[in-house]
């Protein structure tokens, strides 16, 4: 689903509970116009965040709502 080359707008408006993610991180990607031009990658680096760590924190916010919908 989502990789160090996806697109940062592309995975905002894909899945919305990933912008919840970058605000965590002070990422200020969300509505940036750079943002369909960054990959995930480009904006980890800009943001000195550790890319590894945050790509995982995106891939649990779009496996939570896949998560609840389940158990409910």
């Amino acid at each position: 689903p989502i990789e160090f080359a996806s697109l940062v707008d592309d995975v905002i408006r894909t899945w919305p509970a990933t912008i919840r993610v970058f605000l965590d991180h002070r990422m200020r990607c969300v509505g940036c116009p750079i943002a369909c031009f960054h990959t995930v990658e480009d904006a980890c680096r800009e943001h000195g965040i550790d890319p590894r760590l945050f790509l995982a924190d995106l891939l649990a916010a779009i496996e939570r709502p896949a998560m609840e919908a389940v158990e409910a």
